[in-house]
């Protein structure tokens, strides 16, 4: 049986990474504005990491959602920790990992407080660490799901061995990577497969890839296959390669970075496109330039 989180995660994500100073510097009542049109329009996902905006988007972004008056208990908080990031709020010599029992309970009640979230729905290990102590890692997470602090743990950029090192440990649920159309390994060096068979869930971000930042061969061979596949399910170029990711059986919830609203709307609509075998075939010949074996 495949594992439910509660409440549960919405097809969509808004990634958050972009809302503050490492993107369009929303100010507070532009992130209130932002939060209210997730929500209405169904997205109530919403992917943080400590690390976003130099340790400041999350404490932005709590503000901002005390204002707007949604349920704490109808939206879905997800936050990533581990990465020890140089910025203004931390003056370190260079960027590593830190997945200390100490370091892993203090940045999720930092997270917790900065986002006025009583709790975190799901806590991600940022990357995996060559250093990582799966006992101690186990011993965190345990800790915090005793306190009520955390529902559930998961992981983001790690490969099936790493999830496997932790997983005898502690319940991963989720794995978030990097996954698209002109990025798709995933789909070919057993990641996917580990994560069916385990019945981890998986998100994707960049989920558009490379696609409109660059004008490489790949892309102009994906924009060729998409050209009469747009009319064929009237839908646009962004609404099919979201569509190309969650058509896959492991059921990928795409986290979208954009604070358009225009855009999530389109994000949303794609749901609705149940993409032929032969068009999601004609798209992945076109990323790779060859034919499958």
């Amino acid at each position: 049986m495949e594992r439910a989180l509660k409440p549960k995660i919405s097809n969509i994500i808004s990634g958050t990474m972009g809302w503050g100073s490492w993107g369009h510097n929303l100010n507070l009542k532009e992130m209130e504005n932002l939060i209210k049109t997730c929500y209405e329009l169904g997205i109530n996902t919403f992917d943080h990491a400590d690390i976003y905006g130099g340790y400041t988007t999350e404490g932005d972004f709590g503000k901002a959602f005390l204002n707007s008056g949604i349920n704490r208990s109808d939206v879905f908080f997800i936050s990533k920790c581990g990465i020890q990031y140089p910025s203004e709020k931390r003056k370190l010599a260079l960027k590593y990992y830190d997945y200390s029992k100490k370091y892993i309970i203090k940045s999720v009640e930092t997270s917790i407080k900065y986002l006025n979230a009583d709790y975190l729905d799901l806590i991600l290990l940022h990357r995996p660490s060559p250093l990582m102590d799966a006992n101690e890692i186990a011993s965190a997470i345990d800790h915090l799901k005793n306190q009520g602090k955390i529902k559930a743990f998961g992981v983001s950029n790690f490969e099936f061995s790493q999830i496997e090192l932790l997983k005898s440990n502690c319940e991963i649920e989720l794995n978030q990577i990097e996954f698209s159309l002109t990025n798709n390994k995933s789909v070919f060096n057993g990641l996917f497969d580990y994560l069916l068979t385990n019945k981890i869930k998986a998100m994707a971000w960049s989920p558009l890839g490379t696609y409109f930042k660059s004008k490489d061969e790949k892309s102009k061979r994906i924009k060729k296959v998409l050209k009469p596949l747009m009319e064929k399910y009237d839908a646009s170029e962004d609404q099919l390669l979201l569509a190309w990711i969650m058509n896959h059986p492991l059921k990928i919830s795409p986290v979208i970075g954009t604070t358009n609203k225009e855009r999530i709307k389109a994000a949303i609509e794609s749901l609705n496109i149940n993409m032929e075998k032969s068009d999601w075939f004609s798209l992945l010949v076109a990323s790779q330039g060859h034919k499958v074996p």
